[in-house]
């Protein structure tokens, strides 16, 4: 009896210390502020267009249009061996090929234009319109080049870094062949069993899991070199018997590209306004015991080809011009379209780089409706602008006159 009493009055003080703690925890919450209003989520990326005139582009009458006709003219060609109803872009933002013809055509008759003959051309054929991401008009802009670099046909203890040709096992997939949404969208792998996996990445790669299977293209030198000519594309590699290879993207292993630049700053090695080609290539060689580990960090690994002839050559499977073929999403922006960009000079902030360029390559880092990478060429200019280009601004886009419009804000 002693005993089951002394558990009801246990069982009572423990009610009795219960219901005091819920008051107190309700006296606390009462003093305690509300919680934050959740924050709306953003809308997914889409590009918008609103129609503008000539007279709207800062600049239009300054730039030399003459100089992205050659551009142009590649891209036209291109275009004008598809079929007539083939859509332009995703969705046929920019019409048909049908709606190209007569732009095309014309401009095949301008065997040497000057400025205001080539001003006039595209004032006459073509409407522009201010490209937006949900009609944000902001976007960032950046450089690539044609790296240069020394290598071997040879592998030599001066030259220990293979630069791969494209596996004959690799297979790019182009997801936006299987479903709308996904365009602009790719993967790669290999089939194993009947199902695409997943092929090595940049960690594996360099480990040794393409050794011995005779897809060494060239012998590089510098490992670090290497790496720029992976992110960059392209790159003319001088040889020791003093003559030139030149070598352009042929593949990708389907791994997503990391910038490394982004792991130097969360490191604290690199602010954000000091991140650039230069100051991350600074750090590599500064350290050596750490500079493959970060290089790893970036998955994605290019493959490689020889080249003759004009170049490099971009996604669009056209050569790209220097200071006038501008890589974009092709998720939202199609290849061949002239762009009107208006963006901070690389090398001056503070003046305005307003110039006619035409969309024509895509890249791993380029993503986003208002979103682009300026092709510099090569040598040391290229490299400087290229390197340092972070330049905020917008695009216009011209397409051709005629074109229906469905995405407007």
């Amino acid at each position: 009896m002693i005993v089951a009493g002394w558990r009801r009055v246990s069982v009572g003080l423990l009610l009795l210390a219960v219901a005091l703690a819920a008051c107190e925890r309700k006296e606390e919450e009462a003093k305690a502020p509300p919680p934050a209003p959740a924050q709306p989520a953003s809308p997914p990326d889409a590009l918008t267009l609103s129609p503008l005139a000539f007279a709207d582009l800062p600049g239009w009458t300054v730039d030399a249009q003459s100089a992205a006709l050659p551009a142009l003219a590649r891209s036209c060609k291109r275009m004008m061996s598809l079929p007539l109803d083939r859509p332009v872009g995703p969705g046929g933002i920019a019409g048909t090929i049908a709606d190209w013809q007569t732009p095309c055509t014309r401009l095949a008759l301008l065997a040497s234009a000057d400025d205001a003959t080539a001003r006039s051309y595209f004032e006459a054929h073509f409407t522009p319109y201010a490209a937006g991401n949900n009609g944000d008009r902001k976007g960032l802009f950046t450089g690539y080049y044609e790296t240069e670099l020394e290598g071997s046909r040879q592998p030599d203890p001066a030259y220990p870094v293979p630069l791969y040709k494209r596996p004959s096992d690799l297979v790019m997939v182009d997801l936006g062949e299987f479903a709308e949404r996904w365009k602009g969208e790719r993967t790669a792998g290999r089939v194993v069993d009947g199902r695409l996996k997943p092929f090595e990445d940049r960690a594996a790669i360099e480990a040794g899991a393409l050794r011995g299977k005779g897809l060494e293209l060239l012998w590089l030198k510098d490992p670090i070199a290497a790496f720029f000519l992976h992110i960059q594309g392209s790159g003319r590699v001088r040889l020791p018997d003093g003559t030139e290879e030149r070598v352009n993207y042929a593949g990708q292993n389907g791994h997503k590209y990391v910038a490394i630049g982004k792991e130097l700053i969360e490191r604290g090695a690199l602010k954000k306004e000091e991140v650039s080609l230069q100051t991350i290539r600074a750090w590599l060689i500064a350290h050596p015991d750490e500079a493959q580990a970060l290089m790893n960090k970036n998955p994605s690994y290019v493959f490689f080809q020889t080249m003759k002839g004009d170049g490099p050559i971009g996604a669009q499977g056209v050569a790209l011009t220097p200071g006038r073929s501008l890589a974009v999403d092709s998720k939202f922006l199609p290849y061949g379209v002239p762009v009107w960009l208006d963006a901070e000079d690389p090398l001056d902030p503070n003046q305005p780089l307003r110039r006619l360029l035409v969309a024509q390559d895509t890249g791993g880092a380029i993503r986003g409706p208002v979103r682009g990478d300026v092709f510099w060429g090569h040598g040391a200019e290229a490299e400087s602008k290229a390197g340092v280009m972070k330049s905020k601004g917008g695009y216009v886009l011209l397409l051709p006159q005629g074109v229906k419009i469905t995405t407007k804000k």
